[in-house]
Order: structure tokens, then sequence, then C-alpha cells
């Protein structure tokens, strides 16, 4: 479990640094630990596994005095788990994350964010999709990839994004003005 927990810590400190998030950043995250511990997604959910994987998480973020924001499954229609101040005057839902009915990731972070609530939806800066999760719904747009070299927790492939603003005008608008 402490190999998974390193590899949870090198995978969020990495996408933390390659993303370039500021303090005050939110950072989601997706993790289905059956993938972590070699099953199918949604197969074989482990709380101990969570734990740990959150502390690892927790921990590159608070070096950073970036957010984590977790990604709950797809039975509470992935709603997300986040520190109140994160997201001041956010609109919650009335939900608690179980391991079988949001995922254990889910419900170890709301065990462990202080001041936890829990949204429908949120823009986060950059993610990290631990097996598979699908959290792109939840970073602002545009979601560019990110390889990283950190890219397994466990047995689960680890896929990340960040975001950047959106490129507006160039060479189209030019084009445009220039039949007008």
């Amino acid at each position: 479990m402490e190999k998974v927990k390193q590899q949870a810590y090198l995978a969020a400190k990495e996408i933390i640094e390659k993303a370039g998030l500021k303090k005050g950043s939110i950072l989601v995250v997706g993790c289905s630990t059956s993938e972590v511990v070699g099953n199918t997604i949604g197969t074989n959910s482990s709380p101990d596994t969570a734990e740990y994987i959150y502390i690892g998480v927790a921990e590159a973020a608070k070096e950073a005095g970036v957010f984590v924001a977790a990604q709950c499954c797809e039975h509470l229609n992935r709603a997300i788990i986040v520190s109140r101040s994160a997201v001041p005057g956010a609109a919650e839902v009335n939900v608690v994350p179980q391991p079988k009915a949001g995922g254990s990731f889910a419900t170890a972070a709301y065990k462990n964010i202080p001041d936890a609530i829990a949204l429908e939806e949120i823009t986060a800066d950059a993610g990290l999709d631990i097996g598979f999760t699908l959290i792109g719904m939840h970073i602002k747009k545009v979601a560019v990839p990110v390889r990283l070299q950190n890219n397994k927790i466990g047995k689960a492939t680890v896929l990340a994004a960040r975001s950047r603003p959106k490129f507006i005008g160039g060479v189209r608008a030019i084009y445009n003005e220039d039949i007008m």
C-alpha cells in the first residue's frame, strides 16, 4: 500500500508541476480502486486502497496549495467532493458517497477533506484519471492531455489533463475579415 501511496503522490506532483497549477487551483481526481488492484472498473472497490491513494494525492496538493476535487462514480452521476473553501458560494447537492455508490476514492475524500461538500459539477484546472474514470467533464475548457512519466498507480493506467485558455481569433478570424 505504501507503494500505491507513493505512486499517487508522484503522479499528482507531476501533473501539478506540468500544468503549472498555482495556489488555490483545483485538481480533479477520478479513481477506480478496482483498476488499481487489477480488476475491471466497478467490480472490486477497495476502501483501504482509496485511503492510501487519497493520502498521496492530498500530500502533493497540500505542498502546492492546490485543492483536490474527487469525482464520484457514475452511480452518483460523477458528482464532485471538494472543500467548501475551494468553491465559495457553489450550489451543493445532497449526497454522501459510499464505496459501492460514489466509489471508494470519493468516500475517502469525503472523510478526509476539511469541510467537504458535494457538487454536481466543477471546472477544475487539471485532473488525474486513475483507471479510466472519465474526468474530462470536470476540467475547464480547453482540456489538453498531459503525458505523465508516473502513469501507473498499482495496476491502473493514469491519464492526465490540464486546461488552457481558448484561442480566439487567429487565422480564421483574419480570413473572415478579408471576405467581408
